[in-house]
């Protein structure tokens, strides 16, 4: 018996995960059988998600390696590095200033008492990041001991380690032939591991949507529907029409297309909610599925899942707006430039993994005197939320890979 392409595998796994999450969560989380499947769950999608990021810094370290010495053979490095960094803050900016749009429109916790979360912000203490603090700690983690990176699974600073060595491989010439197809060998092999680690992606995916749907706290998500509302309508905006548009204008090619080529890497992005743990398939998803070159997609992809948060950058400025709202707090049009700039910066600094944003959420909130206490109102939610704004962040990047790739070939 033929078994179903590994794309309907992840499709009837997520969805055999959300149906039984629901099962679980009408009988409650006391009920024995509930708690042993919570914990088989746990089991399984924590083996899934360790299992990527065991692959995850050496696919790091041979892509953009190996990537950035293939670009600059063909001349093509700064075209890719600049064409990437026009992308990544334009599709930035175009998330924010649709959240900041729909927040002035909508309005979202104007309705609501801060009494009503009282109890939530008591039993949370925020931790103080100051801008100056903030650039501080971000340019600090950039140059790290490539093996401390390493060891700590710190992709930031694999990232930056892995761009100086590809320079340095280009600058010696001909004298590093031998380490350029070395880690060409390496990604190869890395690549063939994440094939093999893909088989249980069905399985993985199903088991971390049981849990995310069984642990919702419904009551708290009732009480902030109309924010929720507005984050998931904004943020289908901007994954469904915006970057599917951009994707249009400038290659041609169809949303439908792209999805079938994207979708492994989408359904593992809303199940892990770490778009770092994704990047091994996200890779193999450009590279195989959507016919972007290796060294393209070695290039762009890791940056970014590092610095490209198009989701996580609206998700922030969405919830500013919020909590001003909720607190009686009415930010101007220049305090709503700060936000703007403050998400922005935020979102890159913010690592690749589950609710990386509720920790740089606090800067955003300090920049226009907002209480940072008031994150602890979006945790019930933020879970949920962040599977979303996942998503479009990696199917960002790889719209990022295919526009690149475009700008680049026409200008050889």
């Amino acid at each position: 018996m033929k078994l179903p392409s590994l794309n309907i595998q992840i499709l009837l796994g997520a969805i055999f995960g959300v149906a039984i999450g629901l099962y679980f969560q009408s009988l409650g989380t006391e009920n024995h059988v509930v708690q042993g499947g919570l914990y088989a769950s746990g089991l399984i999608g924590t083996l899934f998600i360790d299992l990527l990021k065991m692959i995850l810094i050496p696919l790091v370290l041979c892509s953009i390696s190996v990537g950035i010495a293939n670009l600059r053979q063909h001349q093509q490095m700064h075209r890719v590095w600049v064409s990437s960094l026009i992308y990544f803050t334009v599709t930035m900016a175009l998330a924010i200033s649709l959240a900041l749009m729909a927040g002035n429109y909508f309005k979202p916790g104007s309705g609501l008492q801060i009494t009503m979360f009282e109890n939530a912000m008591q039993n949370f203490e925020a931790k103080q990041l100051p801008l100056p603090e903030f650039f501080a700690q971000f340019l600090h983690g950039l140059f790290v001991n490539p093996f401390t990176a390493l060891s700590q699974n710190n992709v930031l600073a694999v990232v930056m380690f892995a761009l100086i060595l590809g320079i340095t491989l280009v600058m010696g010439g001909e004298r590093f032939q031998h380490i350029r197809a070395l880690l060409a060998e390496a990604l190869e092999v890395t690549m063939l591991i994440v094939g093999w680690i893909m088989r249980l992606a069905p399985l993985g995916i199903m088991a971390l949507l049981i849990k995310l749907v069984t642990m919702q706290d419904v009551v708290m998500l009732a009480t902030l529907a109309k924010f929720v509302a507005v984050v998931v309508g904004t943020t289908l905006v901007h994954g469904v029409i915006v970057l599917p548009l951009i994707l249009y204008l400038f290659t041609r090619k169809s949303p439908l297309w792209f999805l079938r080529g994207a979708r492994e890497a989408l359904l593992t992005a809303f199940a892990t909610s770490s778009s770092a743990a994704t990047l091994p398939i996200t890779m193999r998803c450009a590279t195989q599925h959507l016919q972007v070159k290796p060294e393209i997609a070695g290039f762009v992809l890791p940056l970014g899942a590092t610095i490209n948060m198009d989701g996580t950058a609206l998700y922030e400025a969405a919830a500013a707006l919020f909590i001003a709202n909720l607190v009686g707090i009415e930010l101007s049009f220049a305090q709503q430039l700060i936000v703007f700039c403050i998400a922005m910066i935020a979102a890159m600094g913010a690592p690749g993994i589950p609710s990386a944003g509720m920790v740089t959420m606090v800067m955003v909130l300090q920049s226009v005197g907002l209480p940072a206490e008031a994150i602890a109102i979006l945790l019930p939610i933020d879970r949920l939320l962040d599977t979303l704004r996942t998503t479009v962040n990696v199917e960002g990047d790889m719209v990022g890979s295919l526009v690149v790739q475009k700008l680049v070939m026409n200008k050889t």
